[in-house]
């Protein structure tokens, strides 16, 4: 089957797309079969973007359109455990191309961890009925993307994580995505997908990870789902740090309930190029949101985030930072969008988005976007660039500092003001050491 670069153009030959999608429909219910086949069909009618579509206007996806895809039906070579980057003790989950590969035996007491196949495959569609996850519920709908439809055609399972309602998951939850190089020449198209529910009143930290394994060569188009229930408060650090052969094109969606608490952390350091749409949709009065990220991005590598903030309903409020780093003559594009509707009254929204360009051929298109349909709010919006400061780098130098340790340790600081609002002790360790391991720097 062949997939339209779009309307009218090209194509990208896809191995055993049409099969595989086939296959995936016969063995779900009858309600994900027909999902399936609809989101397949809208993503031929819509086809890859291109320039052209104004969301889409800085980033190419050109490379999809380009040799053999393969959708692959199992994990690839060298199958087994992803390795995570936080020390023992963390309940985690790992995924090799897609599919559950690794899980642990027991689980803290509220805590549960499904997969498509075991009773559960409506609720993430939100179909009512016998072992629904998310009963006549979902997040913004991933027909509104072309690659949600595609990761909704083509996903192999699904891993569902709930918290069950007023429990406290003490140990981190980590969840490891890993891409295997291709078999035979053809690279593989990998689709994970992920449920995220935390019950009324429930609390949970969680870090999720995409890595790869040398050579691998892949792409994976990811699909993250989020439901913040009432009361509910949840930590959730995204880290993208793939091959920089590999793409990786990701869809991240939240529905926040009244009095909840959903704090996001999107960390970008690997891939060629890389995209992350991620929305929240705050639903219920007295809701808070952090949407913060990091992005640090070197040689030739394009990293694109585009994030929304939707506040629906009065009296919630969001707080965003993006802080980007660019070197080289890597490119980085950032859209924020906040939209207040129009019964939104008393909501408070800040959006802050600093880039540091640490060479002539570095590039950053940056375009915040406030749009507000309320009258009784606070909200504000904003983007700097720039670079090192001459004066803090002298200084370090004169005490002995070498040059790239200091250059280093100033852009940590650009960065710390994001990672330091992250209050799991391991991960703040880690991402700094693989900020420093990113700017070239030696720890050890």
């Amino acid at each position: 089957m062949t997939l339209p670069l779009a309307q009218g153009t090209g194509g990208l030959a896809v191995t055993d797309l049409s099969s595989r999608a086939d296959d995936l429909a016969r063995s779900s219910s009858d309600g994900l079969a027909t999902i399936r086949r609809q989101a397949l069909d809208a993503f031929v009618g819509r086809g890859l973007p291109t320039s052209k579509d104004e969301e889409w206007k800085y980033t190419s996806v050109r490379a999809l359109s380009e040799g053999q895809w393969d959708v692959r039906r199992s994990p690839g070579l060298g199958s087994g455990e992803a390795e995570g980057f936080l020390e023992p003790g963390s309940v985690r989950i790992s995924l090799t191309d897609g599919t559950i590969t690794g899980r642990p035996d027991a689980l803290p007491l509220g805590l549960t961890i499904e997969r498509l196949g075991e009773g559960t495959a409506d609720g993430l569609f939100g179909h009512s009925g016998p072992g629904t996850t998310v009963a006549g519920d979902r997040t913004i709908s991933p027909d509104d993307h072309v690659f949600g439809s595609l990761n909704t055609a083509l996903f192999p399972e699904a891993t569902i994580v709930r918290v069950a309602k007023g429990a406290t998951i003490d140990p981190v939850v980590e969840i490891v995505h890993r891409l295997t190089p291709s078999d035979g020449g053809v690279r593989p198209l990998v689709f994970p997908r992920l449920l995220i529910v935390a019950e009324e009143d429930a609390s949970v930290r969680i870090v999720e990870s995409y890595v790869s394994d040398p050579g691998a060569d892949g792409a994976v188009v990811p699909m993250t789902e989020v439901f913040v229930r009432t009361g509910a408060q949840v930590e959730h650090v995204r880290v993208q740090e793939q091959a920089e052969t590999s793409l990786h094109i990701g869809l991240w969606q939240t529905r926040q309930a009244g009095d909840s608490q959903y704090k996001s952390y999107n960390v970008c350091l690997g891939s060629s190029t890389a995209r992350v749409d991620q929305s929240i949709w705050l639903e219920g009065k007295n809701a808070v949101t952090r949407l913060d990220g990091v992005v640090c991005a070197a040689g030739s590598q394009h990293i694109d985030n585009h994030t929304r903030l939707d506040h629906a309903v009065p009296e919630c409020n969001s707080f965003e930072i993006y802080k980007q780093v660019v070197a080289d003559g890597a490119t980085v594009v950032f859209n924020g969008k906040i939209f207040v509707h129009e019964d939104a009254q008393k909501s408070d929204a800040k959006q802050t988005n600093q880039a540091l360009l640490l060479s002539p051929q570095a590039t950053i298109d940056s375009k915040p976007q406030l749009e507000i349909f309320a009258d009784d709010v606070k909200c504000t919006h904003g983007a700097t660039v720039g670079q090192l400061e001459d004066t803090p780098l002298f200084y370090m130098r004169q005490r002995g500092v070498p040059q790239e340790t200091a250059k280093a340790v100033l852009v940590y600081a650009f960065a710390a003001e994001v990672v330091e609002l992250i209050t799991m002790d391991d991960v703040r360790d880690a991402l700094e050491r693989k900020l420093y391991n990113k700017l070239g720097v030696d720890l050890s």
